[in-house]
């Protein structure tokens, strides 16, 4: 459930028009409700109850401060998978010790970063990366905690570029090799191993690929504890998907009992990294109609919002449910919702039916909470939009519009002191 509704022929977001805020904000942004967002948590970690367990929010699916300090307030830890992931969360007042590092290319100074500020523990993705934070811990004369990402080689049955527990993908340690790192990573002096990770993909639908990534890690845990090796935290990763179109993902509860009986008994404390599922569908994005196009085999609804704003249906050939703000009476046509950049891949929906918009008439891009202003850049030089949050009949912009001063920060014309010394010529 979300808090995007009609009332009448009015979209709201809880109890605000959406298009007051057009009108006061200017077009394009981003609209979050902080309900939605509230409900989805708790309902999510609601569903483990049963359960010693810390949810780390996925920062990167929605990483604004604001969306960051609401889950704060509400016990949500981060995973993170960079140091400016890390800064953000630390910021938003996320505590340390509930967050999770992810991520294959972790530079050395995220790495002291993340030792300094003493977070709940790594997950490592290569060998050469466990020695690099063994190394680092060891300029730092702190002991690293960490587990160990494990691909299980599970297919999750999502889109190949958010598919990332297979053997052909880049991230972490293949399951046939994670017994001898992890016996390696307990015999390194600034390394404390702490427990098991894995995340499969994005996007799930169902719970099978869950339960059998948790199964086939729990071979390698106990076979790990047999050793004398404890794991005191066993990191499942998020990935679980939410309604775009047609798709049925398992409720929470049904996704925790599977998650739950494929762990079994024990003490050890779980890990969710859920990202998508908590904020997808508590945001939108709100575009302005600029002109109409009858092309020679399809309509264009030309807008002010384009795959710069909004990647994913660009970037994955990904469903966006386009709704009218206010709803007209005129006939529905197929039309492509297209932006102003200049590619040909720059589209928010395409064959989609939508009643005759006239210009200036506003359009809303449904369940664009997750990956969409995180994904977002200044291409053909377009600012970034503004994000606003709405919480009961009150809303406030957290994010500015950027402006065009904001596209040339830190540019500066190249002024040479003095000239490149000609090569000597040949004899």
């Amino acid at each position: 459930m979300n808090f995007f509704e009609y009332k009448g022929r009015e979209l709201y977001c809880e109890d605000v028009p959406v298009e007051q805020i057009a009108e006061e904000v200017g077009t394009p942004f981003y609209l979050y409700s902080a309900s939605t967002i509230e409900r989805h948590f708790k309902v999510f970690t609601e569903a483990f109850s049963q359960r010693d367990h810390i949810v780390c929010y996925s920062v990167k699916a929605n990483s604004n401060l604001a969306v960051l300090r609401l889950l704060a307030d509400m016990g949500a830890g981060a995973d993170i998978v960079s140091g400016g992931e890390l800064f953000r969360a630390l910021r938003a007042g996320i505590p340390a010790d509930k967050i999770v590092f992810s991520g294959v290319g972790k530079r050395v100074d995220e790495i002291r970063s993340a030792l300094e500020a003493e977070i709940l523990m790594f997950n490592v993705e290569s060998r050469d990366e466990l020695l690099a934070i063994n190394e680092t811990g060891r300029t730092m004369g702190k002991r690293a905690p960490v587990a160990l990402r494990v691909n299980p080689d599970v297919d999750p049955k999502t889109h190949p570029y958010i598919s990332t527990g297979m053997k052909k993908n880049k991230f972490g340690i293949p399951i046939s090799e994670a017994l001898s790192i992890y016996r390696e990573a307990a015999d390194l002096d600034w390394i404390e191993v702490l427990g098991v990770d894995c995340h499969i993909g994005s996007q799930l639908t169902t719970s099978e690929p869950f339960a059998e990534a948790v199964a086939k890690l729990m071979a390698l845990v106990n076979e790990l504890e047999a050793g004398g090796m404890s794991i005191r935290f066993f990191d499942v990763g998020g990935g679980l998907g939410i309604v775009y179109d047609d798709e049925s993902p398992p409720l929470p509860d049904n996704y925790a009992k599977a998650i739950v009986d494929a762990l079994g008994t024990g003490e050890r404390t779980l890990i969710l990294e859920p990202g998508r599922v908590i904020v997808g569908n508590a945001g939108i994005l709100v575009t302005r109609t600029l002109y109409n196009k009858k092309g020679a085999t399809k309509n264009f609804i030309i807008v002010d919002a384009g795959m710069n704003d909004l990647i994913r249906p660009s970037l994955y050939d990904a469903y966006q449910e386009v709704i009218p703000v206010v709803k007209n009476d005129r006939e529905e046509i197929l039309a492509d919702v297209v932006g102003p950049i200049c590619e040909s891949s720059d589209f928010l929906a395409r064959d989609h039916k939508l009643p005759v918009m006239a210009a200036g008439e506003l359009l809303a891009v449904m369940s664009a909470g997750a990956y969409g202003f995180p994904m977002a850049s200044q291409y053909n030089s377009r600012p970034r939009v503004a994000e606003v949050m709405v919480k009961g009949n009150r809303y406030q912009v957290i994010r500015d519009r950027e402006t065009y001063e904001d596209l040339v920060k830190g540019e500066r014309f190249f002024k040479p002191k003095g000239q490149r010394p000609k090569a000597k010529e040949k004899q």
